[in-house]
């Protein structure tokens, strides 16, 4: 009897998965980025549907030490070790259960360092999607933004979650929002930049030039 995944949440839930099989309907990435990992939802969903056709490249990268939100008393307070384990778990039943060989990388650390790393030693434009889902403070997310543009090659996706999230039951606070980061990214990047989805949870766009 096989094992199976466990979340403690839904936050990757069936509208993502559907809006992900619509957006790579005719073309799977064969390299993938996700920043914020939490307990791997999102990159089991890209295991099983990215490995699915082709052998996929999957970086993952996370603190697992938790934002704000996860402190203890915070809104969704949590078991960051716990998470973590849970992560491995989750993404080592979906690569042994993935239909082409996985290449599965997991770093561990704050996502500047780890962009960084990855540009020095991937190169520009070596990604085909990347997820942006990690820290919810503008600037952080910003800084995300910015430099997984650098590693996505021209024609891939950038992805945006949590587009209008907010920190419950305290006062709106736009450096603490993803909305601000995201808006000033496609902004400033507006003449390489095609939105090809957006609502009030995310928004998507492909990179149309350097």
């Amino acid at each position: 009897m096989s094992e199976a995944l466990a979340f403690t949440n839904n936050w990757f839930g069936p509208r993502i998965s559907a809006l992900w099989d619509q957006l790579f309907r005719t073309s799977q990435p064969g390299r993938a980025l996700e920043i914020g990992c939490y307990e791997g939802a999102s990159a089991c969903h890209m295991i099983r549907r990215f490995a699915r056709n082709h052998p996929l490249e999957l970086h993952c990268l996370d603190t697992w030490t938790g934002g704000r939100e996860h402190r203890p008393g915070g809104p969704y307070e949590a078991d960051m070790v716990e998470v973590e384990a849970r992560f491995d778990r989750n993404t080592r039943i979906a690569r042994e259960a993935a239909t082409h060989p996985v290449d599965f990388k997991k770093h561990r650390g704050e996502s500047d360092q780890g962009l960084a790393t990855l540009l020095a030693t991937r190169g520009p434009g070596y990604f085909d999607f990347i997820y942006v889902d990690g820290s919810h403070q503008a600037a952080d997310v910003l800084c995300d933004a910015v430099v997984g543009f650098r590693l996505l090659r021209v024609g891939g996706i950038i992805a945006f979650d949590d587009y209008l999230w907010r920190e419950p039951h305290v006062p709106l606070d736009l450096l603490h929002c993803p909305k601000l980061a995201i808006d000033a990214f496609s902004t400033l990047h507006f003449d390489r930049l095609k939105a090809v989805f957006g609502s009030a949870q995310q928004f998507y766009f492909e990179k149309t030039g350097l």
